[in-house]
């Protein structure tokens, strides 16, 4: 097997969990001569009348941070399944779904895109309602720029696809689920993006991400995400959550809420300028004692998640409150 940390670490960890964890290899990437599986695992009650949370992140190789918040979480978890009464009997009643390592190939790289120059945000067969920002947006000029989206016609990307699969099995089919992709490299502050981002038009479910929001505040109140829709920075080809989003809506009475985690790296940089100087130091924090601030930071928005998908009838706004929800999230993100 490759000497890639990430990998290595998430296969202990399946070591560790092997009586609580369903364990399936979706795909295999082949890159320089070696081979390098994409993991699905999954814990908890797979009833599909039980709601799901799943956890991906990797799909940028450059991006390490994401996977290794998700890596140290999963540890947690199985740690405490140990002990932790009290999540014992809550995975009753919710199934987690964790791919930590969606880009294996471009991990071992070092590049943002897969081993076929694909940026597998910009892969999946979704345009963009308006103009896109040059390059950035997504497009097919060249392999070797990057945002370059595959030749068009072709299928997804087998790292994508084992995606769509895992989502499609685990997630749309359930009454209520929830993605979490995690990211790093754009701003000074932690974000958290939801769909759309090909189009600046409201989605149906504005009101529970609303909701949501509100209920995270309420338990966390000193908390420093910035929720908002990935539209209000920029619009962009091809993104998969959207792809999936909109596949979700041909069972309206299911709710699916794709969220992104947009760690704030510019912040890293700034408080060491020299990571400039280095493409991992772009987007991850270099520090050791930072680093390990930002995996603490992260557990406990990912456990409120966590929590908030088991509960999610206890939230959930209907009738009027729901309306008058979308109402405020409309005002608050549509309209200056």
């Amino acid at each position: 097997m490759p000497a890639l940390p990430e990998l290595k670490e998430l296969e202990r960890i399946i070591q560790l969990g092997q009586s609580q964890l369903d364990v399936a290899v979706l795909c295999d990437v082949d890159v320089q001569h070696k081979r390098f599986p994409v993991y699905r695992l999954a814990l908890g009650n797979p009833d599909p009348v039980k709601p799901a949370i799943g956890f991906f992140g990797g799909i940028h190789g450059l991006e390490r941070i994401g996977t290794q918040v998700l890596l140290s979480f999963l540890r947690g978890l199985l740690t405490r399944l140990q002990w932790d009464k009290s999540l014992q009997h809550m995975l009753d009643d919710v199934r987690l779904v964790f791919m930590p390592l969606m880009n294996p190939g471009g991990m071992w790289l070092a590049t943002r895109a897969n081993p076929n120059g694909v940026d597998l945000m910009r892969n999946a067969p979704v345009e963009a309602l308006d103009k896109v920002p040059f390059l950035l947006g997504g497009h097919r000029y060249s392999r070797h720029l990057p945002w370059y989206r595959g030749p068009v016609g072709a299928p997804m990307e087998i790292e994508n696809q084992a995606l769509v699969r895992a989502v499609r099995e685990e997630l749309l089919g359930r009454p209520f689920s929830v993605a979490i992709d995690c990211h790093s490299g754009f701003g000074l502050r932690d974000r958290v993006w939801f769909p759309h981002a090909h189009s600046v038009h409201p989605i149906p479910h504005l009101a529970d991400i609303l909701a949501l929001e509100e209920l995270f505040q309420q338990t966390h109140p000193n908390h420093r995400y910035l929720f908002e829709p990935q539209s209000l920075q920029y619009q962009t080809h091809g993104d998969v959550w959207d792809y999936l989003y909109l596949e979700a809506q041909q069972q309206p009475e299911r709710s699916f809420l794709p969220l992104t985690l947009e760690m704030g790296s510019w912040l890293w940089v700034k408080k060491n300028p020299r990571q400039l100087f280095s493409r991992h130091g772009m987007f991850n924090p270099v520090a050791e004692h930072r680093l390990h601030r930002v995996l603490r930071r992260h557990n406990a928005w990912l456990d409120f998640l966590m929590r908030a998908t088991c509960g999610y009838q206890q939230w959930l706004a209907s009738g009027p409150t729901r309306l008058r929800l979308q109402e405020r999230a409309v005002q608050r993100w549509y309209r200056p």
